[in-house]
């Protein structure tokens, strides 16, 4: 892209905006200041339950992978930290993990515990962690929790993300309410052990692995565990954690109404818990819910500063590096034209019944094309105007693979 053409197109959206009284300077400042965490697991190839494709040059251990985020973060300008998976990402030397970091312009996300598969403790994770019935097992799972929290310490990250995996295939497998209190008896004490600012993002999952029940399967549940462990917890909403089609946005708009939101696992989905690429899917859907996010902090239901984002995908036949570039791209232009809807009058047709009307503010404010003002946020911020060609053009996977080998696998996967 040249860059008189990307000047004429800034010139034409300023006009447009202009003319609605909307100073771009001001929106591509807010563009500027959007940040969105990459998580340290996307680096590396995917794969299914059925197979897992090697696309060459992957991460070998962590420093590879701040490596890799450092590149994002250098081409985009829309990441500026990592999330760490334990124990995937365990430091063998943290000081000078964070040097190798502060180098590279980034910082450390929300750590992420594991205790949904097997890797080599004591006691398996096969029916279940924080939720079995087995209390030596829960321990494990507790001081697991426990050990990721001081790792995060070390690196100066201020948040610990819980996902569980636990729940039953079968009828008759589990007892419901007793999974549920060993739950909430082992987050209390995960919940103790945290830093008086840090805190808990709680995830929920209708299914997968198990089919029958899920001990945290909905917002509800998660929200109702976090109420009991203290204000400093709250709920991780992760987009594809969701049955299909549904109301997301309005998920997003309660938990901000009880300032329940911790922040988002950004990816998509067409049927399940795909780890899409974000936006490829239901880019409307990404737009509505930035829409809640925007008008919740300010009516001042939940401070924007409050919420964390970080990117959750899982590339199966994509370059990873240039999968999370269209991702914080998606996600750059869905906060952009979230920016642009007029709330004044979008209120307005809502108190007057207006339903036609207020459709109208949304559409207007989604068909915007808001690619330059992404751009020029990015330019001006030191980045490239086009990461992706510069990517492709510099042959940066190629070289990758010279550097790393042919198959190189990332740590973890």
């Amino acid at each position: 892209m040249s860059t008189q053409f990307h000047q004429k197109s800034l010139a034409l959206i300023a006009e447009q905006l202009s003319k609605k009284g909307t100073d771009i300077s001001q929106l591509i400042s807010q563009i500027s200041a959007f940040q969105i965490a990459a998580p340290s697991w996307a680096l590396g190839a995917g794969g299914t339950r059925f197979g897992r494709f090697s696309i060459g040059g992957e991460p070998r251990n962590l420093e590879e992978k701040l490596e890799d985020i450092g590149l994002l973060a250098k081409l985009t300008k829309r990441t500026d930290a990592v999330s760490l998976h334990i124990p995937w990402d365990i430091p063998q030397d943290a000081e000078a993990v964070n040097q190798k970091a502060a180098s590279l312009g980034i910082g450390f996300d929300a750590m992420n515990s594991n205790t949904f598969q097997d890797y080599g403790q004591a006691l398996s994770y096969k029916m279940g962690s924080l939720s079995n019935a087995d209390s030596s097992v829960r321990a494990q799972a507790v001081e697991h929790n426990l050990q990721v929290i001081d790792i995060g310490k070390s690196l100066g990250s201020k948040g610990l993300t819980v996902w569980l995996a636990d729940g039953s295939n079968f009828p008759g497998q589990a007892h419901f309410r007793k999974a549920l209190q060993w739950t909430m008896e082992s987050l209390k004490e995960i919940y103790a052990g945290m830093p008086s600012d840090w805190k808990l993002l709680l995830e929920y999952k209708p299914y997968e692995p198990n089919f029958y029940h899920t001990v945290i399967p909905d917002w509800g549940t998660s929200a109702l565990i976090c109420r009991q462990l203290g204000d400093r917890a709250k709920v991780l909403v992760d987009l594809g954690h969701h049955l299909p089609n549904t109301n997301i946005e309005q998920i997003v708009a309660t938990l901000m109404h009880q300032n329940l939101l911790a922040g988002f696992h950004f990816n998509d989905s067409k049927y399940g818990d795909d780890d899409l690429s974000t936006g490829s899917i239901k880019p409307y859907q990404l737009f509505l819910i930035f829409c809640e996010l925007i008008g919740g902090s300010s009516d001042g239901a939940q401070a924007w500063d409050s919420i964390s984002w970080m990117i959750d995908a899982s590339h199966n036949v994509k370059d990873p590096i240039e999968d999370l570039i269209q991702a914080l791209e998606a996600i750059s232009q869905a906060y952009a034209k979230a920016l642009l809807v007029d709330r004044e009058k979008l209120t307005q047709c809502q108190n007057e019944g207006d339903v036609v009307g207020a459709q109208e503010v949304l559409q207007e404010a989604f068909l915007t094309d808001v690619r330059a003002l992404v751009r020029e946020a990015r330019i001006q911020s030191g980045g490239e105007a086009d990461p992706l060609a510069f990517y492709r053009k510099e042959k940066i996977r190629e070289k990758l693979i010279n550097k790393r080998g042919k198959n190189a696998q990332a740590s973890g996967l």
